[in-house]
């Protein structure tokens, strides 16, 4: 795809952090964009705001845990479009706490909505895709299906689970080139994901201060609608921690585990709560949660750009060093 001017969208978990930040990136470069997510007041503001672009775009209050619904989301963009370019399958929770502390019906549904929920949408949009011959599937993924995360279990199987689905989708659809299936992989990001998942560590969560901005990988997943690529990393921690899983597993495993617990052990004690894993709630609707600007820090890719920055101005200053001593040094 080489513009983005008129295309379709369709974007599950629209409604605040990774998919709002996407659905505007798609409506600044001209696409029409479909959302969809459980709370439908607030989807109606981001449509607001995408048609404020000046692009069409299409509210589909829905719940990605219901496949008929999801059907529907299919049915209702591609007569509303006249057909579906891209699909976004970005609709997400997670439990935070030891798998055995939360109720298995948190972790239930922290599988349905992550792993089914996207099955449910590829099987929808599937045989749009096919019936044009040409489309892209982008699923959001995380660093946690290359890295495990401590306490976060279902989510961990839900993202590992998610990878393999697309990498067998892929395969399937060898013969037909013109149709792809992709994903991207964020590191950790600034969104209101803590407030809307279950917590059952008995301590409030907070986020590293290293954090990516959801703008970050709307940028990414609009790339990957341009130019599709199998997987895609969003932050060079997500991809670090790849590469260290693969050549050290059992490490790796022991030093994110210790450091999970250490940083638990050391935040204030709060209730447990289900979050709005099962049902929503009003909390968090902003593209951010927040977390960057009461820490009073920069964004990840800053921060590296000027780590980046430093150690070039470092670099050449000691290679134009060690040029002019040797022009002062003398010859034998």
């Amino acid at each position: 795809m080489q513009d983005l001017r008129g295309s379709s969208v369709v974007i599950t978990g629209a409604s605040s952090g990774i998919g709002r930040a996407t659905a505007l990136a798609f409506a600044r470069r001209g696409a029409r964009v479909c959302l969809a997510a459980r709370r439908a007041d607030v989807l109606q503001q981001v449509a607001r705001e995408c048609q404020s672009l000046g692009v069409q775009a299409i509210v589909v209050p829905m719940d990605v845990t219901d496949a008929d619904a999801v059907a529907a989301l299919a049915d209702a963009a591609e007569v509303a479009f006249g057909g579906i370019d891209v699909w976004i399958n970005n609709a997400g929770t997670g439990v935070a706490g030891s798998y055995h502390d939360a109720p298995l019906e948190l972790h239930r549904k922290t599988i349905e909505v992550n792993l089914l929920g996207a099955m449910s949408g590829a099987y929808a949009v599937l045989p749009i895709f096919m019936r044009q011959n040409r489309g892209t599937l982008i699923n959001v993924v995380s660093m946690a299906a290359w890295v495990p995360n401590p306490f976060a279990a279902s989510y961990t199987a839900s993202k590992f689970g998610l990878r393999g689905f697309a990498a067998s989708l892929r395969q399937e659809l060898v013969g037909m080139p013109h149709i792809h299936v992709c994903g991207v992989f964020p590191a950790v990001i600034d969104t209101p994901i803590i407030e809307h998942g279950a917590n059952y560590t008995g301590h409030a969560l907070e986020p590293p201060p290293f954090l990516y901005d959801p703008e970050d990988v709307a940028e990414a997943i609009v790339g990957v609608a341009l130019i599709p690529r199998d997987e895609v990393a969003v932050g060079w921690p997500a991809r670090a921690g790849q590469v260290a899983y693969t050549v050290a597993r059992g490490p790796v495993e022991r030093l994110v585990g210790a450091t999970a617990a250490a940083i638990r052990k050391k935040a204030k004690p709060v209730p447990n709560t289900d979050g709005s894993v099962m049902s929503p709630n009003a909390a968090g609707t902003a593209t951010s949660g927040g977390w960057r600007v009461r820490k009073r820090v920069p964004s990840a890719k800053t921060i590296t750009a000027v780590a980046i920055a430093l150690t070039g101005a470092v670099l050449i200053y000691g290679l134009n060093g060690h040029r002019h001593r040797h022009q002062r040094d003398p010859e034998p």
